[in-house]
């Protein structure tokens, strides 16, 4: 066997051995990596409900979305936060164009009806712009706390009763009319979630 042939055949070797290698450390990781995404994403949508309010796993049965969607946001998935036997908050996460991508916005609205709080799971707009949504710093979200479908939902310019962000009246606009849409869609069917009287 020449010596050319014998390099050829070790350096094939290595690389099955390292392929092996790697194949077999991805088979091992995968199952903790995968686990370790589904506890971030939890705490990603569960982060809009205060602390000891509910005791139940909210994202383990998630509720039956009705057919119907908002006019210009879009529902994608309801879940129910109990404490007990009662209903706290129903979160929803829910999803609007903004002005250069879409926005997942994750909002708790109280058995009552009043907006808890939304995050921000995901956007792509502007940076100093429009992706101030989400800057705790400019904390322009914390505004909506609170708030029910009897306040005024747009920004100030437009008669309403909240500020805009800066320089993203697009964006701003957006978001203020998913969590009204939110908020509506909520109402509407308050009756299959909690099993309450529909707001008057």
């Amino acid at each position: 066997m020449t010596r050319q042939l014998r390099s050829g055949l070790l350096l094939a070797l290595i690389s099955a051995l390292a392929l092996a290698a790697t194949l077999a450390w991805r088979g091992w990781t995968h199952t903790a990596i995968s686990d370790a995404e589904r506890q971030l994403q939890a705490r990603q949508l569960l982060a809009v409900l205060p602390a000891h309010s509910y005791d139940n796993q909210p994202l383990d049965t998630p509720l039956q979305l009705p057919a119907e969607q908002p006019a210009h946001s879009r529902i994608n998935a309801a879940y129910r936060a109990l404490l007990g036997t009662s209903v706290t908050a129903v979160v929803l996460v829910s999803q609007v164009q903004g002005y250069a991508a879409p926005i997942t916005l994750v909002m708790a609205i109280a058995a009552d009806g009043r907006l808890v709080g939304t995050e921000v799971i995901e956007q792509r707009e502007t940076p100093g712009l429009g992706g101030r949504l989400d800057d705790p710093q400019a904390n322009w979200l914390a505004q909506f706390a609170q708030r029910s479908l009897t306040d005024r939902w747009a920004i100030r310019r437009d008669h309403g009763d909240f500020d805009q962000l800066a320089g993203a009246t697009v964006t701003s606009r957006a978001v203020i009319e998913a969590q009204h849409e939110a908020l509506a869609y909520f109402d509407r069917h308050r009756l299959q979630w909690l099993g309450a009287p529909a707001h008057e």
